[in-house]
C-alpha cells in the first residue's frame, strides 16, 4: 500500500527541526556542524505513527538560502507540506522561494505551521496570521489548516498531529505497480553490508533478491536489505522513505543524484520536452538559451531553456521549451522539475516534464504547438502515437514507448492494441517489435511508387529498377525491416510487381515501338552482320550517333534481355546466333580432343588474345567450359 511522506519547508531559523522533533521525539539534525550552527544542513528524516493507522515518512529539509539545493532534493516525492512560518518574523525570503518550489514540484496538499508562539504577544500572532492568509491566497494552500505552535511548551502540537491525521486519512493509497523508482538523497557505505542509498519511493514496488541500476550511470546491481523508518522489510512500496542496501556497485560510482530504479525503465537523455513556469517574482525577462541550474529528482544538473515560440519570456509567463542538459537526466513523462538562475542562485521556475526523450525541434513551427497540445490535453493513445510519428521511419518498440509515457508489460500491451488493428502504427519488425506510425508509413509507401515511376520515365527500356538501387534512393534504406514491410505491401496490393532483383509497377511492359523500335530491329542486325568482328560499345554508338546514348544503351541492354546479343564484357558483344556457333565449334573440338587451351581456341576462331581470351572466360561463366590449369574442358564430362 502506498504510504504518504510529509516534508517541512520554511525560512531558516524558523523551527522546522524543532517542530518535527515535537512532533516524533526525532532530532533530525545528525552533523556535528548542524549541532554547532543550530541550523539544519543536510536532510534530516523521521517518522509518525498517526491515529490512522499509517506510520508517515517525515522529510526535514534546509531552510538557508546556501542549502536550497538540498531543500530542493528532500522536497522531491513528498505528498504534504508542513510550511513552516515563525511568529516574530512572519514572510521572509526563503518563505516565498519554498513555497515557489513546492508549487512548481506539484505539491498540492498541506497544513501551515506558525512556530514561536510563545514568542509574541496575541494582538502580533493575530497579525502575523492575517499576513500569511493573504499570501496564501490563490494558491494550494489557500484554505489550509493553519496552526499556531509552541515547540518548546509543546502548545498546539497535538492539533497539528490531527490535521496530519486528517489529511492522511483522506489520502488515496491506491497505487499502479510498476517499476521502481528512488531518487537519491544520501550515499554511505557500511562496513560488511557495502553501498546503502536512501531516499523517497516514487513509484513501484522493490524486494530483497530483485536486479536493480543506478541512472544514468547504468550501475547495476542486486538488493541486499532495505529499511523503511529504520526497521528492517523484505520489500518497499511508493511514497516511503526508505535504505537500501545494494550488491555489486562501489560506493565512488553511486552519488545523490542517481535514481535507483528496476533495470530497463528509464532511458537517460541530454533533452526533454517540458511546460516552463517562469515565476512572476523573477526580476528581469528570461532569454533563450539561458544557463540554468535545473533540479530533476535529487540532481542538479546544469543545462539550458530552448524557448521554442519566444525570443525572451516575461515573468509570470508559461512556455513550451526543451530542457538541454549538459548531462544525462533521468525521469518520466510527467515528472516536475526546478529551475534556479545560474548567478546569482535563486530559483526562477520550473513545471512538468512532457517528453523525457525527446527529439530536438526547430522553434516557432507549427507543428510544436500542436504537439504541445498532445502533450497537455491528448489521451494516451493520442501521446503514443505523436513519440512515435516523431521518430519517423525509425520507429519506437513498446519498451521505448513505456519509458516516455510510464506504462510497462500488461498495461502498455493492452493499449497498443487498439491503435496497431486499426493500422495506426505500423509493426515493421515483429521480433523487436518495432512500431511506425502510419501517416509515416503511408509517406514512405508513396515514396517508393514515386522512385519506381520515376525509374520507368527515365529508362524506358529496361524493365524496372533494381532492388538495391530502390533501397538506396529511399530514406528508409538502412531500415531494411522497413524497407521489405514497404515492398511486400505494395506487391501484395498490385500496386508494383517484383520479378528476382528487379521491381516495377505492376502490368509495367518495356515499349519498343517507333523509332525504338526500328532502331532495336537495325542494331540486331547489325551485330549479325558483324559476326565474329564485334563491335566495341564506342563503335557502336559511332554507328549509331543519330540517336543518344542514352537510347543505344537502352536498346544494347533490352537486347541482352531478350538474349538476342550476348554479353561477353562490358565492352564487348557478340550476337547470340554467332556465339551459338562459336559454342557448337568449341564443344566439338574438346569432344574430340579431351582438352583445349588459350592458343587452341584462338586458332579455332581466328579471333586476337583481346576478343578470345573474354571468349573462353564467358564460357567458363556460362558453365560450358571448366579452366584446369591452362586447359579447358567440358563441365558436362565432369558431371558423368
Amino acid at each position: 500500500m502506498r504510504e504518504v511522506v510529509l516534508g517541512t519547508a520554511g525560512h531558516v531559523d524558523h523551527g522546522k527541526t524543532s517542530l518535527v522533533k515535537a512532533l516524533t521525539g526525532i532530532d533530525t539534525d545528525r552533523l556535528k556542524e548542524e549541532k554547532a550552527r543550530g541550523i539544519t544542513i543536510e536532510l534530516g528524516f523521521a517518522y509518525l505513527d498517526l491515529p490512522c493507522g499509517h506510520r508517515l515518512g517525515i522529510v526535514d529539509v534546509p531552510g538557508h538560502e546556501k542549502f536550497v539545493r538540498n531543500m530542493v532534493a528532500g522536497a522531491t516525492g513528498i505528498d504534504i507540506v508542513a510550511f513552516v512560518i515563525a511568529a516574530d518574523e512572519g514572510i521572509m525570503p526563503q518563505t516565498s522561494e519554498h513555497f515557489e518550489i513546492c508549487q512548481l514540484l506539484g505539491v498540492r496538499r498541506g497544513v501551515i505551521v506558525v512556530t514561536k508562539k510563545d514568542m509574541v504577544e496575541p494582538e502580533w500572532l493575530e497579525m502575523v496570521q492575517e499576513e500569511i492568509r493573504e499570501y496564501f491566497v490563490g494558491s494550494f494552500l489557500e484554505g489550509a489548516p493553519l496552526v499556531a505552535v509552541s515547540s518548546v511548551t509543546g502548545e498546539g502540537i497535538d492539533r497539528v498531529k490531527e490535521e496530519i491525521d486528517r489529511l492522511v486519512a483522506a489520502s488515496d493509497f491506491s497505487e499502479a505497480f510498476g517499476p521502481f523508482r528512488m531518487p537519491v538523497d544520501r550515499v554511505f557505505s557500511v562496513k560488511g553490508f557495502g553501498v546503502v542509498v536512501t531516499g523517497t519511493s516514487i513509484s513501484g514496488r522493490l524486494a530483497v533478491g530483485d536486479e536493480v541500476k543506478f541512472y544514468p550511470g547504468g550501475q547495476a546491481g542486486r538488493v541486499r536489505g532495505i529499511q523503511v523508518h529504520s526497521d528492517d522489510a523484505k520489500q518497499v512500496e511508493a511514497g516511503k522513505r526508505t535504505a537500501i542496501n545494494v550488491q555489486g556497485v562501489d560506493r565512488e560510482s553511486v552519488s545523490r543524484g542517481n535514481v535507483l530504479a528496476s533495470a530497463g525503465c528509464l532511458d537517460p537523455s541530454y533533452i526533454m520536452d517540458a511546460e516552463f513556469i517562469y515565476l512572476s517574482s523573477n526580476p528581469k525577462e528570461l532569454k533563450n538559451r539561458s544557463r540554468v541550474r535545473i533540479h530533476i529528482g535529487t540532481a542538479e544538473i546544469m543545462g539550458r531553456i530552448v524557448l521554442l515560440d519566444d525570443e525572451k519570456l516575461a515573468p509570470g509567463s508559461v512556455a513550451n521549451v526543451q530542457l538541454l542538459f549538459e548531462e544525462p537526466a533521468s525521469a518520466w513523462a510527467d515528472d516536475h522539475y526546478v529551475v534556479r538562475s545560474y548567478s546569482p542562485v535563486y530559483t526562477i521556475g520550473g513545471g512538468r516534464i512532457f517528453n523525457s526523450r525527446a527529439f530536438k525541434k526547430k522553434r516557432f513551427r507549427e507543428a510544436n504547438q500542436e504537439i504541445f497540445r498532445v502533450y497537455r490535453e491528448g489521451e494516451i493513445e493520442d501521446r503514443i502515437l505523436q513519440h512515435v510519428r516523431e521518430a519517423g521511419i525509425a520507429g519506437l518498440t513498446p519498451d521505448d514507448l513505456s519509458v516516455r509515457i510510464g506504462l510497462f508489460g500488461k498495461k502498455m500491451a493492452k493499449i497498443l492494441d487498439a491503435p496497431i488493428s486499426a493500422r495506426k502504427l505500423i509493426m515493421i519488425d515483429s521480433d523487436r517489435k518495432r512500431m511506425v506510425e502510419g501517416g509515416v508509413y503511408e509517406e514512405q509507401l508513396v515514396k517508393v511508387c514515386a522512385i519506381v515511376e520515376e525509374f520507368h520515365r527515365n529508362n524506358p527500356l529496361k524493365p524496372g529498377i533494381p532492388k538495391e538501387e530502390l533501397r538506396n534512393k529511399l530514406s528508409a534504406n538502412e531500415n531494411l525491416k522497413l524497407f521489405h514491410s514497404l515492398l511486400n505491401d505494395l506487391v501484395r496490393k498490385g500496386r508494383l510487381s517484383q520479378d528476382e532483383a528487379v521491381v516495377k509497377v505492376a502490368g509495367h511492359e518495356v515499349s519498343t515501338e517507333g523509332d525504338t523500335g526500328e532502331l532495336k530491329e537495325t542494331m540486331a542486325a547489325f551485330y549479325l552482320a558483324a559476326g565474329l568482328s564485334a563491335p566495341t560499345v564506342k563503335e557502336l554508338r559511332e554507328k549509331f550517333k543519330g540517336s543518344s546514348e542514352t537510347l543505344v544503351k537502352g536498346v544494347l541492354d533490352l537486347l541482352v534481355r531478350e538474349e538476342v546479343v550476348c554479353k561477353i564484357s562490358e565492352d564487348l558483344f557478340y550476337h547470340s546466333q554467332v556465339i551459338n556457333k562459336i559454342k557448337e565449334d568449341l564443344v566439338k573440338v574438346i569432344r574430340e580432343n579431351g582438352e583445349i587451351d588459350a592458343q587452341g581456341f584462338k586458332n579455332l576462331t581466328g579471333l586476337s588474345r583481346k576478343f578470345s581470351i573474354p571468349l573462353l572466360e564467358f564460357f567458363d561463366r556460362a558453365k560450358i567450359t571448366l579452366r584446369v590449369g591452362d586447359k579447358r574442358i567440358l563441365r558436362e564430362r565432369q558431371k558423368q
